[in-house]
C-alpha cells in the first residue's frame, strides 16, 4: 500500500528555517510528480512547490525562500523553507501525482497520494 509520511515541522520565529522530509513507500513513485501544499485554518489547500519530469516548481509566495528536492536512494523528498514568514503557518502535507510532466502539479485534484500532514508555525 502507498505511503507517504511527512515530519519535520515544527515551531519557528519569524525568519528562521526549517526542513520537512516525506518518505515515500508501498509502490515506485519514480514517474510521479512530487508535491507540497500547504493549509492555514479556514483556507483551502494550496500548491507550494513540485518536481517532476521537468524540474522544480514554486508558487509565487514562496520563490526564492523554499527549495524542493529529492533523494530517490533514501526515497525522501525534502522541502527545504528559509527566511520563514508567519503567513508560512499551516498544516503541510506532501502529494504524489501520476501527472509526471505538463503543467499539473499545481493542481491538487491531480494528485493520487497524500500524507498525513506535518504542522508549521512561525510566530515569535
Amino acid at each position: 500500500q502507498a505511503q507517504l509520511a511527512e515530519s519535520g515541522g515544527g515551531l519557528v520565529q519569524p525568519g528562521g528555517s526549517l526542513t520537512l522530509s516525506c518518505v515515500r513507500s508501498g509502490r515506485s513513485f519514480a514517474a510521479y510528480a512530487m508535491g507540497w501544499f500547504r493549509q492555514a485554518p479556514g483556507r483551502e489547500r494550496e500548491f507550494v512547490a513540485a518536481i517532476n519530469r521537468d524540474g522544480p516548481k514554486y508558487a509565487e509566495s514562496v520563490k526564492g525562500r523554499f527549495t524542493i528536492s529529492k533523494d530517490n536512494a533514501k526515497n525522501t523528498v525534502y522541502l527545504q523553507m528559509n527566511r520563514l514568514e508567519p503567513a508560512d503557518t499551516a498544516v503541510y502535507y506532501c502529494g504524489a501525482s501520476p501527472y509526471y510532466g505538463g503543467s499539473y502539479f499545481y493542481e491538487r485534484e491531480k494528485y493520487q497520494y497524500w500524507g498525513q500532514g506535518t504542522q508549521v508555525t512561525v510566530s515569535s
